[in-house]
């Protein structure tokens, strides 16, 4: 893989160049010391993945990844010597599309292989993504049995990735504080910022938002965050909770997962929401959900920061609309009034 690094500290330089020098098939094809540099550097030689500071003089991360990802998009991995600190910008970042976030490695210690793992783990994931050009496999049978428990409020299903933490409080913010819908969010997402994440949601929501929990119910009125690298899923009587199956996914937590769930054994309608992200997870999801008669939406090429799971979504058919992020909300609230029941098949715009 070609790997960009910008960093304007040489030891961070120094650290990120013995970590990538452990695996042979990775190749570092130029530095920057700053945003201004690596917007112009990745407009002369693109690579495939950017490990970029948040932190630097000129132009900072954030503003970088917004440039890059407007002008020459790449995937783009956040490197920062202190998360907790700047989760504003990490989330910043991640609206822009930026893909993950992961500490930046030191040069102590004396195992290297230890303190490179996290940061070669994550290049290991990402590079799947990016080399991910067939449909992931998901077990599309559907259980016979429903929860007995009825369910009557309507479930807003969304899912999201790179891009998503902007496209989501936009459609957050949309949606009044008497909405009837639940609403659960599956946003890949490191599970250390789940949190984090739910409390910056809910600042620009009238809704709260908070972290899913084992055995909590959807609830109308709630926006439920997935908070865990494990899949989010409902199970019997429309409880949630958490599973590490499929293991092989290179998706964590999978949208795909908590769509077929809902698809099985929500008794309520559901309407399923696909938002920017790489790749293509959520889009045979988001295919069962339509194909069971339930209202399907994908956020529009125009509106994404990164046209992936949208795009595989639209692909397949899944979705009945395709609507710019700032027209979601006020479709969700029309899509309430007009829900179908399950199994039923009603594509009305």
């Amino acid at each position: 893989m070609k790997i960009a690094i910008v960093n304007d500290l040489p030891l961070a330089v120094e650290a990120l160049r013995r970590v990538l020098a452990l695996r042979p098939e990775h190749r570092v094809i130029w530095v920057a010391e700053n945003g201004a540099q690596a917007v112009q550097r990745c407009a002369e030689q693109r690579p495939d993945l950017v490990l970029m500071d948040l932190l630097m003089p000129v132009v900072d991360g954030v503003e970088a990844t917004r440039r890059i990802m407007a002008e020459t998009p790449c995937a783009i991995l956040l490197v920062t010597s202190n998360m907790g600190a700047n989760t504003a910008r990490v989330f910043d970042a991640m609206g822009h599309g930026a893909l993950d976030v992961v500490d930046t490695p030191t040069l102590a210690g004396t195992d290297p292989h230890a303190g490179a793992a996290p940061l070669l783990a994550k290049i290991e994931i990402i590079g799947k993504l990016i080399g991910d050009s067939a449909p992931a496999r998901v077990d599309a049978a559907r259980s016979a049995a429903r929860s007995r428990k009825s369910c009557p409020q309507p479930l807003i299903a969304i899912g999201a990735s790179a891009g998503g933490p902007a496209a989501l409080a936009t459609l957050l913010h949309g949606l009044p504080a008497d909405f009837p819908g639940a609403v659960v969010i599956v946003q890949h997402v490191d599970e250390q910022f789940a949190a984090g994440m739910a409390q910056w949601l809910g600042q620009h929501s009238t809704l709260p938002v908070r972290v899913a929990a084992e055995g909590d119910r959807p609830a109308a009125g709630v926006v439920l965050l997935a908070a865990t690298n494990d899949h989010l899923r409902l199970v019997a009587g429309g409880c949630l909770a958490y599973t590490p199956i499929p293991r092989e996914y290179v998706y964590r937590p999978s949208v795909d997962v908590f769509f077929h769930s809902a698809c099985a054994l929500w008794r309520g309608g559901v309407v399923g929401v696909l938002l920017t992200g790489m790749g293509r997870d959520g889009a045979l999801g988001l295919k069962a959900l339509r194909d069971q008669g339930h209202h399907t939406i994908a956020q529009d090429q125009a509106s994404c920061a990164v046209y992936g799971m949208p795009r595989a979504a639209v692909a397949l058919d899944a979705a009945v609309d395709v609507l710019p992020i700032d027209a979601i909300a006020p479709r969700l609230r029309a899509a309430l009034s007009m829900q179908p029941e399950p199994g039923g098949h009603d594509d009305r715009p």
